[in-house]
């Protein structure tokens, strides 16, 4: 490449989405719009339920809460341009938003994969300990998991981005995604980056492989607990630690897929990158929370007192 080349800064990127047909582009807008808001309803529902609602103050509900707000805030990193570009023809971000979007995905989604752990833990502590449970999962235990959590992915965030920021960007600014991350941006880079894509992969892939065989194990002595001890309420508990497996690992696989292997493109890489980013956050809600009997009280009493304190207004 030769020296002019090497002087000029990329200051944008060029997008080119998930497909090129335009009938199918407005398929996916609504059908994406639907999951995206469906979303933002199902978490915000429970944050206001669980701050309005002082039998729901628990570490349980804290900890889903807290959940809730990872689940809005990471679908709204990368959700609000998939949708954008569903509807336009040719869509760009500068260079800077670029970072700042890859930070974030990085720094929330981190936290969400760490998370998990801590809320595996809770069920450990309630399946196992159901007498200590309040002592043990206590507010500062709770506090210290959710911060470790938000910790852990800062931290994994300003790796990835401090490996990746080092090279020049001087020549091809076009990705073929839908958002910018690091496997496709890094190709771009006026340099050789094999050794730091083998880092990349080791803090984002091999991390992600940790904290997943960890929850398949923390998952699977639960259910032998409750297959052998649990004796009330049996298949309920069954079906929701399945469920919650599932949810796992349609957040783990697909990420696993991007991260874990040497950065290089594959077809299935933006059906991979749909299922991390947008998916989970949808169903998060409905496994961990919507389906929960006191959780669906709790909704009830506050519809119920929104009922009233507008007849009151009325009259």
């Amino acid at each position: 490449m030769d020296q002019q080349n090497l002087t000029t800064t990329v200051t944008e990127f060029i997008f080119l989405g998930l497909t090129q047909n335009h009938q199918l582009k407005y398929f996916l807008f609504f059908f994406f719009f639907i999951i995206y808001m469906t979303t933002w309803l199902g978490n915000f529902t429970i944050i206001i339920t669980v701050i309005a609602d002082h039998r729901l103050h628990t570490p349980m509900y804290f900890l889903l809460a807290n959940l809730a707000f990872m689940d809005v805030s990471d679908s709204s990193v990368n959700a609000p341009n998939l949708l954008s570009g569903l509807l336009s023809l040719r869509k760009t971000v500068s260079f800077n938003e670029c970072i700042l979007q890859m930070f974030f995905f990085h720094f929330i989604g981190g936290a969400m994969a760490f998370f998990l752990v801590g809320m595996a833990i809770d069920r450990y502590v309630a399946i196992y300990k159901p007498l200590r449970y309040l002592i043990i999962m206590n507010r500062d235990v709770c506090v210290g998991l959710v911060a470790m959590a938000w910790v852990g992915g800062l931290a994994h965030s300003a790796v990835q981005m401090g490996l990746l920021l080092q090279f020049p960007f001087c020549g091809p600014n076009v990705l073929d995604n839908f958002y910018c991350d690091v496997p496709q941006v890094i190709k771009l880079a006026c340099a050789d980056t094999h050794v730091v894509e083998l880092q990349l992969v080791f803090n984002g892939g091999a991390l992600l492989i940790i904290l997943f065989i960890s929850l398949l194990i923390s998952y699977t002595i639960i259910l032998i607990k409750i297959r052998t001890h649990v004796t009330e309420g049996k298949h309920k508990a069954l079906s929701t630690c399945g469920t919650q497996i599932i949810v796992v690992c349609i957040l783990f696989v697909p990420s696993i897929f991007i991260y874990a292997r040497p950065f290089k493109k594959y077809t299935l890489d933006k059906v991979a990158s749909v299922f991390f980013t947008v998916i989970p956050q949808m169903l998060n809600p409905m496994i961990y929370t919507l389906r929960n009997a006191e959780m669906k009280k709790a909704i009830r009493r506050q519809m119920r007192r929104i009922q009233c304190s507008r007849q009151k207004r009325k009259a």
